[in-house]
């Protein structure tokens, strides 16, 4: 029997090889185009390996300087020698207990910038169901989990518009229960539902 990790190994690899049009972020800021002008950052995308697989995601605390009160994938820069999944495993374990060793990584989805000046790659990873998370107090308000298919079946995602530093801009959002997933986690959901046309 075909494991998860394989059924997703290979559907995003058959996903990157295809043509298909993506979100690669609206920052609306010129001086932020040029992809040097931009600092790395990685997020882990903790695909929970059940019969019906669901993805790990976390509520940010109220607290916190940028993105307060959001839901997010558990990922932030990468510190000076570290890769894409290097960084992505290591914020996973300060945000909210993730053991690297836990983690069978899958490959990496595509990059999206952010209006805040990154860019962002998201790992795609497998780790065993049920996990004990504990989340950092001063970042994670909470850690929910939400079904693999509900993510990118594409009718639950919900194109929306705000005016915000004097422009219209469009984005994403996905409602589960009482979350409100929108901005660079949904776009990047997106994205992901995009590449690998995923079946249950």
């Amino acid at each position: 029997m075909t494991s998860l990790a394989d059924r997703l190994s290979r559907a995003l690899t058959e996903g990157m090889a295809q043509q298909t049009i993506l979100l690669a972020g609206d920052h609306g800021d010129v001086a932020l185009a040029a992809e040097g002008s931009l600092k790395p950052a990685a997020v882990l995308v903790p695909v929970t390996d059940r019969p019906n697989p669901g993805v790990i995601l976390t509520r940010r605390t109220e607290t916190l300087r940028n993105h307060a009160g959001q839901v997010a994938f558990p990922g932030g820069r990468l510190d000076p020698g570290e890769n894409n999944i290097m960084a992505a495993l290591r914020e996973a374990n300060e945000e909210i207990a993730l053991p690297a060793c836990a983690v069978t990584v899958v490959g990496e989805a595509d990059r999206y910038r952010t209006g805040t000046g990154y860019t962002v790659t998201p790992v795609v990873g497998v780790i065993p169901p049920d996990l004990v998370l504990h989340p950092s107090e001063a970042e994670v308000a909470s850690v929910f989990e939400v079904p693999l298919d509900f993510l990118l079946d594409r009718a639950n995602h919900v194109e929306a518009r705000m005016q915000w530093q004097g422009r219209e801009r469009r984005y994403y959002e996905i409602m589960w229960d009482e979350y409100r997933i929108w901005g660079a986690t949904a776009a990047m959901i997106v994205n992901l539902a995009r590449r690998l046309q995923w079946s249950a």
